[in-house]
């Protein structure tokens, strides 16, 4: 068996979709489907399930796709080592950051790194962060800017870049208008506008309202906290976002923090600590550019 067939089983699993799995590894969904083929005679069992229209894994597949991860991540290692002692910096880095998030000190270090390792690709997607710190964990991303409520994951290497307090936001006409600060309870006898599940805001307002023993109702939710605030402009409901976040509200809005959140929410760096020098140089380049105040998001 070759590495590619094991790299496009890999992509084909977590894709779950051929024409993903082929986009991914930049070849023709014909190409990925008789490589994986050919792995499949040679180990003698179908390791995808082609009956319906997601590509699934067999009892065989998952119990291969561990051994095949781990296969790649050996050739890798060597890979790096070698490229380690040569000096030399190429392969493919992928960086994630949270859905809706524009951070310009990330990508000025995305930059300067590129300016000077222009053998390294980069590619750069968006998800929600508890999707992303998964992928960081499964070797699908090397480095994501993801949002937690309290600190990043024990298990990964991180970078804590900003770590703030919930505020709530509403127009000059709302009941809680004269309030200085809120609280859950507050906040719950309105509807809420609120970023998605998976985020490291809405995380920290659904533990701190589980251990308050509030059910809020979330009225509507959206991915940009531009748009969260909008909404609540619009008298739509109560915003719910960071302490930065509300620094930039929009003028028509008022802003009184959550004053019985004592979960923080963090906006951090995370990824593995694997041998692989180009993501070391990279983290370099985020440390030196992620010195200045910034506004988190997710």
């Amino acid at each position: 068996m070759e590495l590619r067939q094991l790299e496009y089983f890999v992509a084909v699993a977590e894709e779950a979709n051929f024409t993903r799995a082929a986009r991914r590894v930049h070849i023709s969904q014909s190409g990925v489907s008789a490589q994986v083929r050919q792995l499949e005679r040679e180990l003698g069992v179908e390791l995808i399930d082609r009956s319906s229209r997601a590509a699934a894994l067999t009892v065989a597949g998952a119990a291969a796709l561990g051994p095949a991860r781990a296969a790649l991540a050996a050739a890798a290692a060597l890979r790096h080592a070698v490229d380690d002692v040569n000096g030399l910096l190429r392969g493919r880095l992928v960086v994630a950051m949270v859905a809706g998030c524009t951070l310009a000190p990330l990508f000025d270090a995305l930059a300067a790194f590129h300016l000077a390792h222009p053998g390294v690709e980069l590619a750069l997607s968006e998800d929600s962060s508890a999707r992303m710190i998964d992928q960081v964990r499964a070797g699908m991303v090397d480095l994501a800017l993801v949002g937690s409520a309290g600190a990043p994951p024990a298990d990964l290497e991180s970078i804590s870049i900003v770590s703030e307090g919930l505020v709530a936001l509403f127009p000059a006409n709302h009941p809680l208008a004269e309030r200085r600060t809120v609280t859950l309870a507050d906040v719950a006898r309105h509807p809420l506008v609120c970023l998605p599940t998976g985020t490291g805001i809405r995380t920290v307002l659904d533990r701190a309202c589980d251990a308050a023993g509030v059910t809020p109702t979330v009225a509507l939710q959206a991915s940009a906290p531009d748009a969260v605030a909008d909404l609540a402009r619009r008298g739509l409901g109560v915003a719910i976002l960071s302490e930065s976040m509300a620094a930039l509200r929009d003028p028509g809005l008022l802003a009184a923090p959550l004053a019985d959140v004592g979960l923080p929410a963090v906006l951090a760096l995370v990824w593995q600590d694997r041998a692989n020098p180009a993501l070391r140089e990279l983290v370099r380049h985020c440390r030196a550019s992620f010195r200045e105040p910034l506004v988190a998001a997710g």
